[in-house]
């Protein structure tokens, strides 16, 4: 009972982290920097001052869409972030050059999470299967089966949190020292890259909870 307590407890924490997140955001995209600069300025001139001036930086639809692709070395901005001068934007674009220079120096953890990908993409989408089968046809095994899969998708948020938190940590520091901000808005930058580094640890906190769970119930039923 305390387990199932304890993993709808999370899933609303994950859902406060969302909306805070969103509110942040919104919140800090009222507030233009004092330079003028957009999220594609920021993101342009910190990439090119790190080497990495053939990173090509691309426009996309949706709300907080911002990504790094590291297989085709493609920082995507939202819209919003994209065009726009105010320190959400210039936030979230140079949080997400932050991953393009981690994947030039091969940040650890970054490579990491990339060579375990396709294997937890595998059995992340696999493990829900094997979690039914084995309640349905009550197998121990496939139920195992299932857990251990399932693992790997945890395993992959466990590695993303330092990976996201380094980025920031970059991002941050870049953006003080390249003068993108004043000392007095890097309140507003602190703000938005932690609301977005709380959904983050909300998600990896939902996902542990609940291989917790599923392994007490495994063992539960074995005995």
């Amino acid at each position: 009972m305390m387990m199932y307590l304890l993993v709808i407890v999370a899933f609303l924490f994950s859902l406060w982290a969302q909306f805070r997140v969103k509110g942040t955001f919104n919140k800090w995209s009222k507030v233009a920097t004092a330079n003028g600069m957009t999220g594609y300025d920021a993101a342009r001139h910190m990439l090119d001052a790190n080497g990495l001036s053939d990173v090509p930086i691309e426009p996309v639809r949706g709300a907080l869409s911002d990504h790094y692709d590291p297989i085709n070395r493609v920082v995507r901005l939202s819209e919003p972030v994209y065009y726009e001068s105010s320190i959400s934007a210039v936030s979230v674009a140079c949080h997400e050059v932050g991953h393009a220079i981690q994947h030039k120096v091969h940040y650890p953890m970054l490579a990491l999470r990339h060579r375990i990908f396709p294997v937890v993409n595998f059995a992340s989408g696999i493990a829900p299967f094997m979690l039914i089968a084995g309640i349905l046809f009550s197998s121990f095994n496939l139920i195992g089966l299932g857990i251990i899969f399932f693992s790997a998708s945890v395993a992959f948020q466990l590695i993303t949190l330092p990976v996201e938190f380094n980025a920031s940590n970059r991002a941050r520091q870049v953006m003080v020292e390249q003068g993108y901000i004043r000392n007095d808005e890097e309140h507003g930058v602190a703000k938005v890259l932690n609301a977005a580094a709380l959904t983050y640890v909300a998600a990896a906190l939902v996902s542990l909870l609940e291989l917790f769970r599923l392994i007490t119930i495994y063992l539960g039923n074995r005995d």
